[in-house]
């Protein structure tokens, strides 16, 4: 097949066109005033999920974003994110987890299951303001190497700012699962109660938790803030019926904690 000259160069120019185009559109969409905004929290928790003992535990806390008018709210349940898409009262981007892993050292209670392997979920997360004293925030994320499962969080949260620097927020919580990640974590083969001397018992996709959480943050300087909060969950479904919670466990999960954060503003 035969390309002619005049071809090539209409090609070749069309390409360099799209090219710099598509350069100029990121260093656009890059360029403006952006923040980073790090920490972690201390809490106590549940051993496990479903536990009915409760120990120490603490947790990163990262949010990348642009730098809006507004002051954002935040909460200690959103995962690590980034809002590619940041339109003020909507922000959308991928969002990522931390998972840590769980085996029949981590308590006694777990001896003859198979471990659950430590990794991490990744998926996409869209937060909401339907007004300004309220945030609607979902993530749906895969498993990676721990479980091969798919979760999905809803949160709601109602904030007020009782001075100026001291916000009290709080609203519902609702968690839904496939069958993959709540058989991970409340699964019993035939296998394992053999070994375990649990009922044997096989998870089915539907709800995870139902709950409730609420936080009284101090903004302790323009870029430190703290926080004290507290969560209940009661767990659901095939979670709850799980003979790892009905035979060793508890439906109730209770955490309270505290936080800190600092927050970078810069500009590209």
């Amino acid at each position: 097949m035969t390309v002619s000259f005049d071809r090539v160069s209409v090609a070749c120019a069309a390409a360099i066109l799209l090219a710099g185009t598509a350069d100029a559109a990121a260093e656009g969409w890059f360029s403006g005033d952006w923040y980073l905004t790090v920490g972690a929290s201390g809490f106590v928790a549940p051993n496990y999920e479903g536990a009915k003992y409760m120990l120490m535990g603490a947790s990163p806390l990262v949010s990348f974003g642009r730098a809006g008018t507004q002051a954002r709210f935040t909460s200690r349940n959103d995962n690590i994110s980034i809002a590619l898409f940041d339109a003020g009262a909507v922000r959308a981007g991928p969002v990522g987890k931390i998972v840590w892993g769980r085996d029949g050292d981590d308590a006694d209670e777990l001896k003859g299951l198979d471990p659950v392997r430590w990794g991490a979920e990744a998926g996409v997360f869209a937060e909401v303001y339907p007004t300004d004293w309220l945030r609607v925030r979902g993530e749906v994320r895969h498993g990676l190497r721990s479980h091969t499962g798919v979760v999905a969080d809803l949160h709601v949260d109602a904030f007020e700012d009782v001075t100026p620097t001291v916000r009290v927020s709080g609203g519902p919580r609702v968690s839904v699962a496939s069958a993959r990640f709540l058989d991970a974590y409340y699964g019993v083969s035939p296998r394992e109660s053999a070994a375990s001397g649990l009922s044997a018992f096989k998870s089915e996709s539907g709800m995870r938790a139902l709950g409730f959480g609420g936080a009284v943050t101090w903004r302790t300087t323009d870029k430190i803030t703290t926080s004290l909060f507290g969560e209940y969950a009661r767990l659901m479904g095939s979670a709850r019926d799980s003979s790892l919670v009905r035979e060793r466990g508890s439906p109730n999960q209770l955490q309270i904690g505290i936080s800190a954060t600092y927050r970078f503003d810069f500009s590209m």
